[in-house]
C-alpha cells in the first residue's frame, strides 16, 4: 500500500460537487493534494479524467485558472456531455515541476499519479471504482506527462490528449532553470515519449494533440506529429490560433473532453466543436 494516510474535505464546506484530498504518499515521502470535480455523480463506475498541470502550477489551477469545471458543465448543458470525474492532482511539488517522472533521487512522480492519485479517488469518491475507465490529458509539462504516461501505461488508459505539450524533456528548460540532471531516471529511455509510443504501438489508446500557432512549442509539436505519422501512429493534431496561455487552454480543453466522450460513449457521439 503506497498511501500512508488520506485527509478528505468536508462537503459541508467545499464548493458544490467538489472535493479536495490530501494524500501522504510513500512514493514521494510527503503529502500532496488533489482537487476533484463531479464527486456528486449518481452513476457508478464513472470514468475518470486525470488533468495534469504545467510548471509553476498545482492541483487547483485547472479549476481556478482554467475554469475546466465550468467548461465541463457548459458542455453537459449544450451537448449532453457524458459523466466523468475530473481529477486534478499536484505534480508532486518538486521545484518548478516534476515532469511526472520516476526520478532516481527525489521521488517517483509517475507512481504518485498512476497509483496514489487513482487509489485516493477510488477510495473517497462514491462514483469511482476500480472499474472506472481512465483518461489522461495535460497542458505544457502536463501534456508531456499525459503523453508519456499514456503511452507507458497504454493498456490502462483509454484516451490521451495533450495541449501545448512539451514533447521531449529537453524542452523543459524553456520554462524552468532546474538542471535536467534532476530528472534522471533509472533507465535513460524512460523519459522519452517516443520510446514508449513505439514500444507499445500496438496497444496505444486513441491520441490527440493541439497547439497554438503562436506558442513557443508549436514547431516542436509539428515535428512530434510528423514523427508520429512517420511511425504510422494514428493520432489527431489540431493547429489552432493562440499562444501558451490559460486563455488558450480554457478555450480548447473542450476538445479533449469531447474526444474522451466520443471514446467512452460511442453510441452518443458529439461532433467536434
Amino acid at each position: 500500500m503506497t498511501i500512508k494516510r488520506l485527509e478528505v474535505s468536508n462537503s459541508c464546506y467545499t464548493a458544490r460537487n467538489t472535493q479536495i484530498i490530501t494524500i501522504h504518499s510513500s512514493h514521494l515521502k510527503r503529502r500532496q493534494d488533489v482537487s476533484i470535480y463531479n464527486v456528486d455523480s449518481k452513476d457508478s463506475d464513472v470514468p475518470i479524467i486525470i488533468l495534469l498541470h504545467g510548471v509553476y502550477g498545482n492541483h487547483w489551477v485547472w479549476m481556478h485558472l482554467g475554469g475546466v469545471h465550468q467548461v465541463y458543465e457548459k458542455l453537459k448543458q449544450s451537448h449532453n456531455l457524458g459523466e466523468f470525474i475530473l481529477v486534478m492532482p499536484s505534480d508532486g511539488g518538486f521545484q518548478d515541476g516534476s515532469a511526472y517522472l520516476p526520478t532516481r533521487s527525489h521521488g517517483n512522480y509517475e507512481k504518485w499519479i498512476m497509483e496514489d492519485v487513482l487509489n485516493g479517488v477510488i477510495n473517497t469518491v462514491t462514483g469511482a471504482s476500480p472499474n472506472s475507465r481512465v483518461y489522461l490529458t495535460g497542458l505544457s509539462m502536463g501534456g508531456y506527462g499525459a503523453l508519456r504516461l499514456g503511452a507507458k501505461y497504454a493498456t490502462n488508459i483509454c484516451g490521451i490528449a495533450g495541449h501545448s505539450s512539451i514533447t521531449h524533456l529537453s524542452q523543459l528548460p524553456l520554462f524552468t532553470d532546474t538542471p535536467l540532471t534532476e530528472y534522471t531516471c533509472e533507465k535513460e529511455e524512460d523519459a522519452d515519449i517516443l520510446y514508449w509510443i513505439q514500444k507499445n504501438a500496438s496497444q496505444l489508446p486513441p491520441l490527440r494533440l493541439d497547439c497554438g500557432e503562436d506558442d513557443l512549442l508549436f514547431d516542436d509539436n509539428i515535428k512530434f506529429s510528423s514523427e508520429l505519422t512517420r511511425l504510422n501512429i494514428p493520432h489527431q493534431f489540431d493547429r489552432l490560433p493562440g499562444e501558451h496561455s490559460w486563455d488558450y487552454w480554457n478555450k480548447n480543453i473542450q476538445r479533449s473532453l469531447l474526444f474522451f466522450h466520443n471514446i467512452e460513449y460511442p453510441n452518443s457521439k458529439i461532433e467536434t466543436i
